[in-house]
């Protein structure tokens, strides 16, 4: 980074340099995210529409699943080989091209074949965009970046499906895809203009195709298992065991031979590092919880208290609140505390303010269930980006490529492991309380048993969550007690000034 940026005035901490870019990445996290839950509403119109069964058409959301699940392996050596800059605006393109030819699908072939180029280009957005951002903000600017690009991974979801039935009644099913349009155009133009030059690095070396094949079809294995429990039923389904224990196996052989090789496409060595361990274990736990959990409430407005999509979006906005505001607190939070303890604290909200949800009955007050989404959603915000944060924090720079990816990738299987567990724990429980004649209090008491899970998952989540506290504060102390060398003393002053 040259001298002018170091020097720049700094706005809330930050230096000034530093937020054009986040708002550069928050744009295209925002596309991303939000069309991994924007389609779920529109599943039934594309079905009439395109005249196809609904299992065909399930394939919209699986076909953007898997191709994000194969394309964030490779993306730490291709930003290296070829720069993050343009990887990174190619990734844009491809996102929006993929959203133009998806609102332009005839057929569900089509349109699945769409979404895969879509999904492509998200794939690599976020883990790109991350890598872009925590290089430029530099370590003691870590908190409060990491908290202001947690803002769409939080909130997308959210909106989404509000957004996605909106457009629907409103505009056509085109839409829910052509609305990416002048996003991505302003997102591209605002990459070209403003995300800091980098040159491709030769000294990457070749792509470690095998090790690619490896990690990117166990990883969609294990997603297409995951996704498959829930029109299954049952976690060890033959169409859930069978590419699930697959993709792992193909996983442990990447891993196997990562260690074994001098430039794997990932370096898992990164894991004997316990700090970047705890946090990759919170995020893993609090991506089950979170994803996981999304998919509940709607589900209870819809089938328990008779609202229709768009209302349902507007009653999972308290949620987004709260997480919203505790973006706003996590970054200071962090910076006094560490990431630990910030992700410690923030998982014991989310476990007092879940307890609300396993209570749930079918005709729970929407102002009860909203404050207490607000209180979870704060949970939540205050947990999610402070062990990511805590994580970048004790690597070296040279590390950050491997480190994003593997990070995305453990958030996105938490969070489809969330999703496959509680579907069935769902599905199970209401086929026990009596199916479709099941009485709407009986459907209710299915969903506060199910969020017991959903409560268990998040105390799982303390315990690394302590382990990094830990390992901070011992990092922290060992600091404190090796004397600063002048130079990096008169560094730090400048840098301060």
């Amino acid at each position: 980074m040259s001298e002018s940026h170091t020097a720049s005035p700094a706005r809330g901490g930050v230096p000034s340099h530093v937020w054009p870019i986040a708002i550069v990445v928050i744009l295209g996290m925002i596309m991303s995210v939000l069309d991994t839950t924007i389609v779920n509403v529109a599943l039934e119109d594309l079905s009439q529409e395109l005249r196809a069964p609904l299992d065909e058409i399930q394939w919209v959301v699986t076909g953007y699943m898997l191709a994000l699940a194969a394309v964030i392996p490779v993306t730490g050596w291709a930003a290296t080989r070829y720069s993050a800059r343009r990887l990174y605006i190619a990734s844009l393109v491809l996102f929006t091209l993929g959203s133009l030819l998806c609102g332009l699908a005839w057929s569900p072939g089509t349109l699945i074949a769409a979404r895969v180029l879509q999904g492509l280009g998200g794939g690599m957005l976020a883990p790109i965009g991350q890598m872009i951002l925590v290089k430029a903000a530099g370590p003691r600017n870590l908190p409060r970046i990491m908290s202001a690009i947690g803002v769409p991974i939080i909130l997308a979801p959210v909106f989404g499906p509000t957004l996605g039935g909106l457009l629907i009644e409103h505009a056509g099913w085109e839409w829910i895809f052509f609305v990416n349009l002048p996003v991505g155009v302003a997102a591209v133009a605002a990459a070209v203009k403003l995300l800091p030059g980098d040159s491709g690095d030769p000294a990457a070396g070749r792509l470690d195709a095998i090790g690619l094949v490896l990690v990117a079809v166990g990883l969609v294995g294990v997603t297409y298992g995951l996704a498959e429990s829930g029109t299954a039923g049952s976690l060890t389904d033959d169409s859930v065991l069978i590419p699930a224990l697959g993709g792992l196996v193909l996983i442990a052989a990447f891993v196997v031979r990562a260690l074994r090789i001098p430039r794997p496409l990932l370096d898992v060595r990164l894991f004997a590092n316990k700090a970047f361990t705890a946090a990759s274990l919170t995020t893993f736990c609090l991506g089950a919880a979170l994803f996981g959990a999304m998919i509940l409430m709607p589900l209870y407005f819809q089938t328990v208290r008779d609202q229709d999509a768009v209302q349902t979006g507007l009653l999972l906005i308290p949620q987004g609140l709260g997480a919203a505001i505790a973006m706003a607190f996590s970054g200071r939070a962090t910076e006094r505390l560490g990431g630990g303890m910030t992700a410690l604290i923030g998982g014991v909200v989310t476990i007092v303010t879940t307890v609300p949800f396993v209570l749930i009955g079918a005709e729970t007050s929407f102002v009860l269930l909203g404050v207490a989404m607000v209180l979870r959603g704060f949970g939540i915000g205050m947990s999610m980006m402070p062990s990511m944060t805590a994580a970048f924090a004790v690597l070296r720079p040279d590390q950050i490529n491997h480190a994003t990816p593997q990070l995305n990738v453990v958030q996105r299987v938490g969070g489809s492991v969330g999703t496959a567990i509680l579907s069935v724990a769902l599905s199970s429980r209401i086929a026990d309380a009596g199916g479709a004649s099941a009485t709407p209090a009986a459907v209710a008491d299915a969903f506060g048993s199910t969020y017991l899970l959903v409560l268990l998952v998040t105390v799982v989540a303390l315990a690394p969550t302590i382990l990094l506290t830990v390992v901070e504060r011992r990092a922290r102390a060992r600091d404190a007690a090796t004397p600063v060398p002048p130079e990096a003393l008169a560094e730090l002053e400048a840098e301060a000034a």
